[in-house]
């Protein structure tokens, strides 16, 4: 529950940010390779980070139920990011940016230290399709199984982006419950 509010409390000031950033701007306006098709141009913000709760340990973080360590992964989100932005074709591509140190400390966080190829994935708690951001307060070591595991938690990303670019929620709505218990959303996907 208290995690709950504090997410919720992080996404108001998120929300404070975003119109800050308005005023001051901090993003480069970019367009995907398909730009000339008229699409909506989506703003790219690697430095621009809000995260989502406090993260007090970068060590000796534990996976809890498919669930990453909240202390170590609380969930970031780039503060700028809109639905339209998020919802045009590219989008998410346009902002991955996890280079392979990053990958490799997130791994390290955990005390991952031998994988198999598709064991493991260092996913964003808050997916990039969700306006979640490259930085190590979203990142963790995602393992595939024990499920439900990172294929799961794809097929939540993807209900949610859905239900933004429909708008049936908000993309604030959709980070809050991805960042806060993704399984929650995956039980009621699995009925």
């Amino acid at each position: 529950m208290k995690r709950k509010n504090l997410v919720a409390l992080l996404l108001v000031l998120a929300g404070l940010a975003m119109a800050m950033l308005r005023v001051f701007p901090a993003a480069d306006l970019i367009y995907p390779s398909s730009s000339s098709t008229g699409q909506s141009p989506v703003v790219q913000t690697p430095e621009a980070t809000v995260v989502l709760g406090e993260r007090i340990k970068a060590d000796g973080c534990q996976v809890e139920n498919s669930l990453p360590d909240n202390q170590c992964t609380p969930g970031a989100v780039f503060p700028d990011a809109t639905a339209a932005q998020i919802c045009t074709p590219g989008y998410s591509k346009s902002v991955r940016n996890v280079s392979s140190s990053v990958k490799n400390e997130a791994y390290a966080e955990y005390d991952v230290t031998t994988r198999s190829p598709g064991e493991y994935e260092v996913d964003h708690l808050v997916s990039l399709e969700l306006g979640g951001s490259n930085d190590i307060a979203n990142l963790w070591p995602e393992a595939a199984d024990p499920r439900p595991g990172f294929h799961e938690k794809d097929q939540v990303e993807n209900y949610l982006h859905d239900r933004v670019c429909s708008g049936k929620i908000s993309l604030a709505q959709a980070q809050q419950e991805i960042a806060t218990n993704w399984l929650a959303v995956y039980s009621q996907l699995s009925r």
